[in-house]
């Protein structure tokens, strides 16, 4: 990617960033996202509906307002990664990243040469869709887009030192509903294990120099995640926003009309 990387800029300085799972297909509503105020916008296909075109122009929308836009495919994946990165995203996420060897295969995917085999094209959006640019394409791409893994189980406790050892690799962000389940307690993410595990987890990204990820569920737990020391915080998901915002109107209009 040619473009600045908003939210690595502010990483780069030392700051915490804030933003959200984008689960709608629609550059609309991740505009919509971006106006809000927030440094990231994940683009969701993974559990998400959303193709590629659709996240191109969703990309788009969040670069406009100076918001970075990330993309988390379905798993470690060459050609879903490379495409990903094609459309000049800032960063992949990639899930369920437990063991060294998948860690490696994630940055190799998402590296050019010296550093990984990810295929090269400049007749991109992330290269500007021009020739002109492909001598320096692969080096800039290299230095400014992140790489992110979701570590989502208790079995990656026996490679996390391994995995954060690796170079190329940016961010780690720890995936508490995959966590809670992995530990037994579904959808328990302010268990006791749970939140247990995502303050070693991160103290040890920590102190390897990467980024440390979660999610609040909730905006009460977005001052305890900043002190476990995440700076990648995701605040919920749109989807859920918009839901929770129509149901609490509708609670306070059915209690008006019982009184």
């Amino acid at each position: 990617m040619l473009r600045p990387n908003f939210m690595k800029e502010k990483l780069d300085r030392g700051e915490a960033v804030i933003g959200s799972w984008a689960m709608i297909p629609s550059p609309v509503t991740a505009e919509i996202l971006a106006v809000a105020g927030l440094d990231f916008v994940i683009i969701d296909a993974e559990h998400g509906p959303i193709g590629y075109e659709t996240a191109q122009t969703m990309a788009m929308a969040c670069e406009a307002r100076q918001v970075s836009p990330v993309m988390r495919v379905g798993g470690v994946n060459a050609d879903a990664m490379q495409r990903a990165l094609d459309l000049g995203v800032h960063a992949v996420q990639i899930p369920n990243v437990d063991t060294l060897a998948l860690a490696r295969d994630v940055v190799r995917f998402a590296k050019y040469p010296p550093e990984g085999e990810r295929g090269f094209s400049p007749f991109t959006r992330a290269g500007g869709y021009s020739r002109e640019n492909a001598c320096r394409l692969t080096a800039a791409a290299n230095a400014n887009t992140l790489v992110g893994i979701n570590v989502e189980g208790k079995a990656v406790l026996d490679e996390i030192d391994a995995i954060l050892d690796l170079p190329g690799l940016d961010l780690v962000f720890v995936g508490l509903y995959d966590l809670s389940k992995s530990l037994g307690v579904p959808g328990q993410v302010e268990h006791p294990e749970v939140r247990r595990l995502l303050a070693t987890l991160s103290e040890k990204i920590n102190a390897a120099g990467k980024v440390a990820g979660t999610i609040a569920s909730k905006k009460e737990d977005i001052g305890p995640c900043l002190d476990l020391g995440v700076r990648y915080l995701l605040y919920l998901v749109d989807c859920e926003v918009l839901r929770q915002g129509y149901a609490d109107a509708c609670n306070i209009f059915k209690e008006a009309c019982r009184g």
